[in-house]
């Protein structure tokens, strides 16, 4: 699908598919229009961030009172939980922006075991379908694992296979398969992820962008040039080396260009949610990271 075609989908998807819509949330001329102080995302955090101690209503709850507007909750399989968070969304106005699935490392789709592949498949099954009770887009799918079991060439023709078998179901419930770059030696390049999802020729996979998971070996605004119209969401993580190694620190604190990171997702016309991907903390740090997402990506 042609760049033009992409994004006519999206300006048309966006009228019927909840109130973010498909990949991206695209603000049509916003590269040339927007103001340096334009609100041009929703700030977000996923679940795990939340204080376990609290009972899923008071996590939403917290979410809303320090500043967030939508929520990456994980793959849900029990029925009575999956309603809960709905529950829970609904009264606290926070949306579930989207899943993060979670079968997709244990038992991954580039696997030769059949039955790791379905446990795998039936996760990802299950993850479209609480997206659709959560009223959501996306979901995040690492879509394959290279190591000593597994090359690269059959990760990719594996996962690929698998995927295509998804996507009736994606396409039925008008959700998102949103493929990440993470540390599974695999998509190392930003060329060569867009390569992987434009081979499907078909919008409903798109990109999960990490702002954080590059920086070890490219620059993220690199990457979301190259990627472009493909990202549907994003994660926030920040980044530091050191003479001793690196660490995962809070936003702001790592070797991030954010102001080019900004501008980056202006120039391709990203709009739509940002999802904090940090540690869990209190009321006060939460409130923190609010500030920083405001303060890097210029959020007035």
């Amino acid at each position: 699908m042609s760049e033009r075609n992409r994004r006519e989908f999206l300006r048309t998807s966006a009228a019927t598919v909840c109130a973010a819509s498909l990949p991206g949330a695209r603000l049509a001329g916003i590269a040339s229009t927007a103001k340096p102080d334009t609100p041009w995302f929703k700030k977000g955090l996923v679940f795990s961030m939340l204080p376990e101690k609290l009972s899923v209503a008071e996590r939403f709850k917290l979410a809303r009172d320090t500043g967030f507007e939508v929520i990456q909750a994980p793959t849900t399989p029990d029925p009575k939980q999956a309603d809960e968070i709905k529950a829970a969304s609904d009264s606290s106005g926070v949306r579930v922006d989207s899943v993060m699935n979670m079968a997709h490392w244990k038992y991954p789709l580039s696997s030769a075991d059949p039955a790791v592949v379905e446990t795998s498949m039936e996760g990802m099954r299950t993850s479209l379908r609480n997206a659709k009770l959560w009223g959501c887009d996306a979901v995040l799918l690492v879509p394959a694992v290279v190591n000593p079991h597994t090359s690269y060439k059959d990760a990719w023709t594996r996962s690929q296979k698998q995927i295509r078998a998804l996507i009736p179901l994606a396409e039925e419930l008008k959700i998102v398969i949103a493929i990440e770059e993470v540390w599974n030696k695999f998509l190392l390049s930003p060329l060569e992820m867009r390569t992987y999802i434009e081979e499907f020729k078909n919008p409903i996979i798109g990109a999960w962008f990490d702002v954080g998971n590059v920086v070890l070996y490219g620059y993220p605004q690199d990457w979301i040039h190259t990627l472009n119209v493909t990202i549907a969401k994003v994660h926030l993580k920040d980044f530091k080396r050191s003479e001793n190694g690196y660490a995962w620190v809070n936003l702001g604190d790592g070797d991030i260009d954010w102001p080019a990171v900004r501008q980056a997702f202006i120039d391709v016309s990203y709009h739509g949610s940002v999802i904090a991907e940090l540690q869990p903390g209190d009321e006060a740090y939460l409130r923190d990271v609010n500030k920083r997402i405001d303060r890097l990506l210029g959020r007035s």
